[in-house]
């Protein structure tokens, strides 16, 4: 196979390493395709709250994005992409999240040869993230460049659906890859942890709903605490942290939650906090692929969720989990109630969800699908 001048086939860009679904699925994919597609993965740095990750086996390229739109760091971000597309000469580039795609695609069609291009859109920012100006800047940049774009990557279906909605590219341009995680951890558990009981000191009776993930604004854990709040002798343990932090902690002791509102911050230990809960729940507004979700299924853990974007890809209501309306917190507190008060049939759709998704999403398929793809655009 020939490499560009440095070795180098593949330079993966992302705004950002933040505890997230884009996070995981950019270090999986630098350090298992390494040596088929040798690959430098370059990326921004996280904010103070939203914890970043990292892998032994992955090296990463620092370059200064942000997720803002910032005139003057975002020029400074752009010559410091070219200088390193550059100097590896990648034959191709694989961006994920808005603030790199714009950057490394626009960065990219400078260079010649030109580098395939490729974008993973994990969810999208075009509507509820921003004020409406930016909002109308992000989907007009989106517009432009999905022309020139080799492979628009959607995490599921209904994320293509949403974006060719919006005018984002022509369907023969999308290429559905479920993400996809390195889920032993989750896999091996069997029983309760006792993790957060011990540490909450709490009794083997104590009922546990937890939410694990940023604490911001598009995941309206509000409606969680309000949900809560309406259930008696319900504990809500918040595993993350996020700008939103102090006023969902203002919010639990407004709505008589104190003692019963947990907020540890990020933990290392996903999979031991997740195998304690009684139920994973998950009220966004918002979501491309829910990592939490499918975390949680593969815990053999119950999941309660908003019906919003991808994540009936992930959960079938009824079936393999239990979903609500967005933004309501009395038809959240229902659900809740009904897998709380079912716990044999929670149980039995918990089961349904590990047994899907331990090889839908499981990392595996994803590296898979991503090299069939690298080789379809060059061969």
């Amino acid at each position: 196979m020939r490499v560009g001048s440095s070795g180098t086939d593949v330079v993966r860009l992302i705004t950002r390493l933040n505890i997230g679904g884009p996070a995981r699925q950019a270090l999986l994919l630098s350090r298992r395709l390494q040596a088929q597609w040798p690959t430098v993965l370059a990326a921004g740095v996280a904010g103070g709250t939203e914890g970043e990750l990292s892998d032994a086996g992955v090296s990463v390229h620092p370059v200064p994005l942000v997720r803002r739109l910032s005139p003057a760091m975002d020029m400074r971000a752009a010559a410091s992409v070219h200088r390193l597309l550059s100097l590896h000469r990648p034959r191709l580039v694989h961006s994920h999240m808005a603030k790199a795609g714009a950057i490394a695609r626009t960065t990219a069609l400078g260079l010649r040869p030109r580098p395939r291009l490729v974008h993973t859109f994990h969810g999208h920012v075009l509507d509820g993230y921003f004020r409406p100006a930016v909002q109308r800047a992000f989907l007009e940049i989106e517009r432009r460049l999905a022309p020139h774009t080799d492979c628009l990557v959607a995490v599921s279906p209904q994320v293509r659906d949403e974006l060719l909605a919006l005018g984002i590219g022509v369907p023969e341009q999308y290429r559905v890859v479920p993400l996809g995680l390195d889920l032993d951890r989750f896999l091996a558990l069997d029983r309760r942890s006792g993790l957060l009981r011990r540490r909450l000191r709490l009794g083997p009776d104590a009922v546990l709903v937890g939410a694990v993930g940023r604490l911001a604004a598009v995941k309206d854990l509000t409606t969680l605490l309000q949900a809560v709040a309406r259930l008696d002798d319900v504990h809500v343990v918040l595993v993350g942290d996020g700008n939103d932090r102090p006023a969902l902690e203002a919010e639990s002791g407004r709505l008589g939650l104190t003692g019963r509102a947990h907020f540890i911050g990020w933990e290392l230990d996903i999979a031991a906090v997740m195998g304690d809960l009684d139920v994973v729940a998950l009220t966004s507004r918002h979501e491309g692929t829910p990592v939490a979700l499918i975390e949680a299924l593969a815990a053999r853990r119950p999941v309660v969720a908003t019906d919003v974007g991808g994540v009936r890809f992930v959960v079938e209501d009824g079936v393999t989990g239990l979903l609500a309306p967005a933004r309501d917190p009395q038809a959240f507190a229902e659900r809740l109630g009904q897998a709380l008060g079912d716990p044999a049939g929670a149980a039995q759709m918990a089961a349904r969800g590990r047994d899907q998704v331990r090889t839908r999403f499981s990392g595996d398929r994803l590296v898979s699908d991503i090299a069939g793809l690298y080789s379809e655009l060059v061969p």
